[in-house]
Order: structure tokens, then sequence, then C-alpha cells
């Protein structure tokens, strides 16, 4: 499983439209995401693990995909700088 950063951009005017949808459509994914809305940042951020990048799009509000954005994300250690430093 990797892991992936989900982010949810919007307008204040499609704030509740877009949640509303989200509710309709993928109510699970509503848990799965933080929004920024409250304090101004209409954005909504997600973890997921999944199995690919495809697999998380899947998960997603079909009509909101072309403004979302899907990012693989992981982990450095200490060492893999090092060694990237040494590279």
């Amino acid at each position: 499983m990797a892991n992936y950063i989900v982010e949810a951009p919007h307008t204040g005017a499609q704030c509740l439209a877009a949640m509303d949808e989200i509710v309709a459509d993928r109510p699970q994914l509503l848990d799965e995401l933080s929004w920024g809305c409250m304090s101004g940042v209409h954005t909504g951020w997600a973890n997921v693990e999944a199995e690919s990048e495809s697999a998380v799009w899947s998960m997603l509000p079909a009509s909101q995909r072309d403004s979302w954005r899907v990012t693989k994300v992981e982990h450095f250690t200490e060492e893999q700088i090092r060694a990237e430093h040494e590279a």
C-alpha cells in the first residue's frame, strides 16, 4: 500500500455544494477529509492509503475530480537524506 495526500480545493461559493456532493456520493470520504474552510482556506485534505493512484481517484466524487489533486507521498529517513547528499 502506498500513501497519498488528496487535496480538494473549492471556492467559498462552491463550499456547501462540494460537501453536499461528498455526503451524497462518498459519505465515507467525509471522515477522511480535514477542511480549512472555517479558516477561510477552502480546501480539504486527506491522507489515504491505497494500492495505486487510480484506486484513490476512484474513491473521489466524479464531478469534482477535475479540481482535486492526488499526490503520492513518502517518509524519508536521515540515512536516505545523507545518501542523497553523497550522490
